[in-house]
């Protein structure tokens, strides 16, 4: 995980860069323990569609002291109000809003792979420097060692008989195709979704 952490904010790896920017910051104190954490992003296709210039914050960790926080924030703040910025939201992601997306806050029990957990004095944190809720998210879990309820095999097998469906095992020898497949599914999916924007197809490959 920490390596796609790092591929986030290489440009060689993330596409985002293409129209945005990004930077992260380590907090360690006098003895050089380490504190926290965080990173700002602009995203450019996304920045301007609200009705403030809002950048974005994320990959926030920090121990349990609000001086240590505020000061991660208020770098990420400055760096982003630097770059044009009006707005923060966050934590959320510099790429698209399926890994490290949100701030978990209740049920706690191992993630799924890539979703955020946190511990509950972080919603301290976040309220007490004055963030807002913009909405809010839900991860859901499902067991792979019970049985699927009967109705979802009575859905899969009406879906398998509508004669446009297909069922296919990736094969890298065709994944262009795979690609622009999945893009165009994601974006019908996302497009009534405020401040949607197409997905990017070289994010897509990578």
């Amino acid at each position: 995980m920490e390596a796609m952490i790092d591929s986030t904010f290489d440009p060689q790896k993330n596409a985002f860069y293409k129209n945005g920017d990004g930077t992260r910051w380590v907090l360690t104190d006098g003895d050089g323990r380490l504190l926290g954490r965080v990173g700002a992003f602009i995203n450019g296709n996304k920045a301007y569609t609200f009705q403030q210039p809002t950048g974005g914050m994320g990959y926030f960790e920090c121990v349990e002291n609000q001086e240590a926080a505020f000061l991660l924030f208020d770098t990420a703040k400055n760096w982003l109000k630097e770059r044009g910025m009006e707005a923060m939201d966050g934590p959320v992601n510099f790429g698209e809003n399926l890994l490290n997306w949100g701030l978990l806050v209740d049920g706690f029990m191992p993630q799924a792979f890539g979703m955020p957990y946190h511990k509950p004095y972080y919603r301290d944190l976040f309220d007490a420097y004055g963030f807002k809720v913009y909405f809010e998210q839900y991860s859901y879990h499902l067991d792979h060692k019970k049985p699927f309820p009967e109705r979802f095999w009575k859905i899969a097998g009406w879906v398998a008989q509508k004669p446009n469906y297909h069922f296919e095992h990736v094969r890298f020898s065709n994944i262009e195709k795979y690609i622009q497949d999945f893009s165009k599914i994601y974006d019908q999916a996302w497009a009534r979704h405020d401040n949607h924007q197409s997905v990017d197809l070289d994010d897509v490959r990578a």
